[in-house]
């Protein structure tokens, strides 16, 4: 499908560090209707100023809201392997969505998504899957967003992010060291079980209760093995 684009320029971004390659996506939900959500991304007279890159609406129509090579104010304080305060490397996608562990995304939505997201990753190749993440995976203190209804695999098996291997044992050693090598803030920084909750909310939103269990510690041995689809 083509994604249909409506421009609505927002006056807050800045430039983008000289040098610096795009290479994470971050997915949002807007926790706001569509009207409220470009009204907000788009004043400049808030003290706190915020944008993001694009809204997708709930029938698949993307607002552009700042261009892709200016940075947009999304990720807030924010760390994923290894750096911190994001914005400068990142592309937000802000999708229209009142609360993601209540309400359902649209198969529309979804689909001009996916489309969305291909033709972004193809601009930017430095955009690994491992690097298409949620807002509660670089945030975990923080933020919940895009929500436990979220399609991540339906979008993993559309080429867009990761999945893990089915199948894989249980990590042996130090589970948060193993998060943070897949690209998670470190325990020092976040507390531990918030990491852990943020993990599950994307990989097991069945139950999202921050307990390393055998089942969360296959997931992260899914996402590691080089033998598995992180590969």
């Amino acid at each position: 499908m083509s994604v249909n684009f409506v421009d609505l320029p927002s006056p807050n971004h800045a430039p983008r560090p000289d040098g610096v390659a795009v290479d994470i996506l971050v997915l949002h939900y807007t926790e706001l209707p569509l009207k409220e959500s470009l009204d907000i991304l788009r004043d400049g007279a808030r003290e706190l100023r915020v944008s993001s890159h694009y809204v997708l609406d709930l029938d698949g129509t993307a607002y552009r809201l700042v261009p892709e090579d200016r940075t947009a104010w999304h990720a807030g304080k924010s760390w994923w392997r290894g750096r911190e305060s994001l914005n400068a490397t990142s592309i937000g996608i802000e999708i229209v969505n009142l609360h993601g562990d209540r309400h359902d995304y649209p198969s529309e939505q979804i689909e001009a998504l996916i489309e969305l997201c291909r033709e972004i990753v193809a601009r930017h190749p430095a955009i690994v899957p491992r690097n298409v993440v949620g807002h509660s995976d670089i945030a975990p203190q923080r933020k919940v967003d895009p929500g436990r209804r979220f399609p991540w695999k339906m979008l993993a098996d559309r080429g867009i992010g990761l999945w893990p291997r089915a199948g894989a044992r249980p990590l042996d050693g130090d589970f948060h060291k193993a998060l943070q090598r897949y690209g998670y803030a470190p325990p020092l920084a976040v507390p531990p079980r918030e990491i852990v909750k943020a993990f599950q909310r994307h990989y097991r939103p069945s139950k999202v209760d921050g307990m390393v269990d055998p089942e969360t510690s296959s997931q992260l041995a899914g996402l590691l093995d080089p033998l598995g689809r992180a590969a």
